[in-house]
């Protein structure tokens, strides 16, 4: 079987340590697929503002708490000097993560806007 392209630009010893992945296990792992929300949110000139880093906090609590209730699967803050804020995959529906961004204090102050994407992920995928 031929390395897919996107191998073939790793260097040898690391291409030799990739396991090889037949059609029949892409085909079972599509399968076992489920839709997810991914959010990617941006900051605003706002977000340097003088209340910004309370309710920035009070976001993070909010993000907290999403997780806990199982809503929120993985949340990413951005750390470069970016405007992107961070990236998030979300264990709902673009209408319920809607509803559920309805409710954010970084959202409602204008510190932060967002895009919603449906994704697809593995429910056994996790980081590191």
């Amino acid at each position: 079987m031929t390395a897919p392209a996107q191998l073939t630009t790793l260097p040898t010893d690391e291409r030799s340590a990739m396991p090889e992945i037949t059609d029949e296990y892409m085909q079972d792992m599509l399968g076992k697929s489920k839709t997810y929300t991914a959010m990617l949110l941006r900051g605003t000139e706002k977000a340097s503002g003088p209340d910004a880093e309370k309710i920035i906090w009070e976001h993070g609590r909010r993000n907290f708490a999403l997780r806990d209730a199982g809503k929120l699967a993985i949340v990413c803050p951005a750390t470069d000097e970016s405007d992107w804020a961070g990236i998030a995959i979300f264990d709902a529906t673009p209408e319920e993560v809607e509803r559920i961004m309805a409710d954010d204090p970084g959202i409602n102050a204008g510190l932060f806007t967002y895009e919603l994407h449906p994704v697809l992920g593995f429910p056994t995928s996790s980081l590191p």
